[in-house]
Order: C-alpha cells, then sequence, then structure tokens
C-alpha cells in the first residue's frame, strides 16, 4: 500500500462525519461495530505504513548526513594536499604538482558529496512533511475511534434504557387489560357468597332446633289435654285431679288437729 493511498484513507476516515453516518444507517448499533472493526484495521494498517515511511525517511536522513560528512572530510583532504603542494613548491622540490592533482581529486569527490547531499535535502523534507500528515491523520484516526466506542457504549445503554422502558411500559398496559382490581372485585364477591352461604347453614340449623323444642312443648300440651278429657269422662272436673289433691290434703290437716285436740 503506497504512501499517498494511506495518507488519503486516513484523511478519508479522519473526516467522517459520525453522527451523520449513525442517521443514515438503519442498525447504528451495527453500524457502530462496523466502524471500530474497520477504523481498528485502518489504523493498525497506517501504523504499519507510517512506520516504513518514517524508517526510510531516517535512512535517507542518514544517507544525507553521510554525504555531508563526505564532503566535509574531502575538503579536508583537498587542503591538506594543497597546503602539501604548496610547502613542496615552496622548498622547490618537483613533488607540488603531484599534490595538486590530489587537491583537485579531493575537490572533485567534495563537490560530488555535496551535490549528493543537496538532491537528498527536497526529498527528505517531503517525506518529513508526509509522515508528519500521517502522524497527524493516525492521532485523529485514533481519537474518532475513542469517539466511536464512547458512542457505541452510549447507544447500547440508551438501548437497554429503552428496552426496560418498553418493558415497563407492556407490563402496565397488560395490568390495566387484566384490571386487578375487577378480579380483586370477583374474589371479594365469592367470599361473600360463601359467608352468606354459611349465614344460611347457621340459621336453618338454628330454626330446626327451636322447632324440635316447639314440638316437645306441643307433645306436652298434647298429652295434658288428653289426661284432663279422661277426667272428665270420669265425671270430675278438668282441674279435678289437681284440686282433689288439695282437698284431701286439707282434711287429713284437719283430722289431724281435732285427734291432738281429743288427746288433750
Amino acid at each position: 500500500m503506497s504512501k499517498q493511498s494511506i495518507l488519503g484513507r486516513i484523511a478519508q476516515l479522519a473526516k467522517a462525519n459520525i453522527n451523520a453516518i449513525l442517521d443514515q444507517a438503519e442498525d447504528p448499533q451495527k453500524m457502530l461495530d462496523q466502524m471500530v472493526r474497520d477504523y481498528t484495521n485502518s489504523i493498525a494498517e497506517a501504523e504499519a505504513a507510517i512506520a516504513q515511511t518514517i524508517g526510510n525517511l531516517r535512512l535517507q536522513e542518514q544517507d544525507y548526513q553521510e554525504d555531508v560528512r563526505a564532503a566535509e572530510d574531502w575538503g579536508r583532504k583537498a587542503l591538506a594536499a594543497s597546503q602539501r603542494a604548496d610547502q613542496l613548491r615552496a622548498e622547490g622540490k618537483p613533488d607540488a604538482e603531484k599534490f595538486d592533482n590530489l587537491a583537485k581529486v579531493a575537490l572533485g569527490k567534495q563537490m560530488q558529496s555535496e551535490q549528493e547531499a543537496r538532491a537528498a535535502e527536497p526529498s527528505i523534507q517531503s517525506q518529513n512533511q508526509v509522515v508528519d500528515k500521517l502522524k497527524t491523520g493516525l492521532d485523529t484516526m485514533k481519537q474518532k475511534l475513542d469517539q466511536l466506542k464512547s458512542k457505541r457504549s452510549e447507544l447500547i445503554a440508551r438501548a437497554k434504557v429503552a428496552e426496560a422502558q418498553s418493558q415497563v411500559h407492556d407490563a402496565v398496559k397488560s395490568i390495566d387489560i387484566l384490571d386487578p382490581t375487577s378480579e380483586i372485585g370477583r374474589f371479594e364477591e365469592k367470599i361473600r357468597r360463601e359467608e352468606a352461604k354459611v349465614m344460611g347453614q347457621q340459621e336453618l340449623a338454628a330454626s330446626t332446633l327451636d322447632a324440635q323444642f316447639e314440638a316437645l312443648e306441643d307433645v306436652g300440651r298434647q298429652t295434658e289435654i288428653e289426661a284432663r278429657l279422661a277426667a272428665l269422662k270420669h265425671g270430675g272436673s278438668a282441674n279435678q285431679g289437681q284440686l282433689g289433691a288439695g282437698a284431701g290434703s286439707t282434711q287429713s290437716e284437719g283430722d289431724h288437729v281435732e285427734a291432738e285436740v281429743v288427746d288433750r
């Protein structure tokens, strides 16, 4: 994957409007999950690409520094060779020209190193700009990823709250439909009927007992009527039995008093 495609992809993901994307999604939670996966994968790819880009940049910088040092080194060698040539020429020795030639070779090497260093500078500068953009885009992507994860957690929490509210609403609706007060009323009415039934049974039992006692009283009365009827048939009165018993008792008491007087 080239640097340009990575940079373009990072820029595209960094500019993404999460809220707008979610508004258009049929299932925001699934969309968020997919976006989290996409951003995570893109961040991993971007980090690898940026690491490679930075590595290449550091190699270019090392080559540039080597060219700079080589230019400086060849400059010192050219100066040393030139100075030696001047010294030999002053002494009248024949090797002065040779050292001047060495100085010229060293100067040629110096110019070549300087040229290579200058040629590398624009590329290094451009690569530094690319790396800076990649780093900035990567940081933005990581912030977006954190935003996505936070949004996902918020959405899941809201979904759970909405589900709980829906369950409560359904429960309340079912309660309204069932109307438990009417159920209680019917149950209370059933208990009242049972209580009335018991009261009726108790009242019935009490009336039956009273009727039994009344029947006993009727039997006694009828017996007395039969006895008086029998007495009437034998020539007495209806109260003859009781009254006769009283007279007999009085006569006995009189006879006893009379006998007591005679004795005295």
